[in-house]
């Protein structure tokens, strides 16, 4: 589903400078600057969603500002096209070489580090291809492809998917044939298809731990249990840039991006679990959290009041 592109704001340079200093007005504001009845348009990952934390942190956002989160979560690779179109006034996802591709080409401004979890390879207990004895995500995706054993992939263009095909070019396969089955689908029937069929799959450690109902186990750990650099997955958040769509609320997902990475939106994420788990870790207030901004290829600063 898309969302339809909305009327142009035109957003005043004020109105930016509003955001950008933090200004906005709280839910109870009803004079200018408010945002209270506004609804902001997001665009996300599957995982976010699947997990409860968006329902959690878009909740909180509403009670802090009277403003309604539209969310469409899709997966990473749709998540960034609709913005792309301008169907989205802010992004999260968590492929980094999109993100910085999405930054580059001028689309977005005002890219945070948000949070982290990592990737595990998922498979049935008795784990016939054997890769819980081999070391490392590569040589695991190998010994499913010599094995033949069924691997069920997202097939998506998600950031688990991008992740997935990283992963089979380190292990220097191309996967294809009657095991390898891609669905194109979202995480959570992902997992549910893989664990009907007795199938390894790649998952992010925070929607599999929200799950209660599968026979799957954890083969490959992630680098959050010492497990290899390759798993780990960082996501994202970042505005669309106004300059390109106009029609985009440029001064809402400032807000929202402000919200998700202040302390409060921090402590949500570290606290937020599932089944007795935390799922996902806040990043965005680390000791060097990485702040990226849009500039124009080419740009130089005005050298004229030297």
């Amino acid at each position: 589903m898309e969302y339809r592109r909305r009327e142009v704001l035109g957003a005043s340079a004020a109105g930016i400078a509003t955001a950008v200093a933090g200004c906005i007005g709280s839910g109870e504001d009803d004079g200018e600057g408010s945002i209270a009845g506004e609804e902001l348009a997001l665009a996300t990952t599957t995982s976010t969603e699947a997990t409860g934390l968006l329902t959690e942190i878009n909740e909180a956002f509403r009670e802090r500002y009277g403003v309604r989160v539209a969310a469409n979560a899709e997966g990473t690779g749709a998540s960034i096209r609709s913005a792309r179109d301008g169907n989205a006034d802010v992004i999260l996802v968590h492929a980094r070489s999109r993100e910085d591709e999405f930054m580059q080409e001028g689309y977005g401004v005002n890219r945070r580090d948000l949070m982290f979890n990592d990737f595990v390879v998922v498979g049935p207990s008795d784990d016939p291809a054997g890769i819980s004895d081999v070391e490392g995500a590569a040589a695991a995706f190998d010994a499913i492809a010599s094995d033949e054993a069924t691997f069920v992939s997202r097939g998506d263009e998600s950031g688990t998917h991008t992740k997935e095909l990283v992963i089979w070019n380190e292990a220097g396969v191309e996967p294809g044939g009657e095991w390898y089955q891609s669905l194109g689908s979202g995480m959570g029937e992902t997992l549910t298809n893989a664990n009907e069929s007795g199938a390894y799959t790649l998952a992010d450690r925070g929607t599999y731990l929200s799950r209660d109902d599968l026979d799957l186990e954890i083969l490959v750990e992630g680098p959050i249990e010492d497990g290899p650099e390759l798993l780990a997955n960082p996501y994202g958040i970042m505005a669309v840039n106004p300059e390109i769509h106009p029609n985009v609320n440029y001064q809402l997902a400032m807000s929202y991006i402000g919200f998700f990475t202040s302390p409060e939106g921090q402590k949500i994420i570290e606290e937020f679990t599932a089944n007795g788990e935390q799922l996902f870790y806040p990043e965005a207030l680390s000791e060097d959290p990485d702040f990226q901004q849009y500039v124009p290829e080419g740009w130089q600063p005005d050298s004229s009041d030297d």
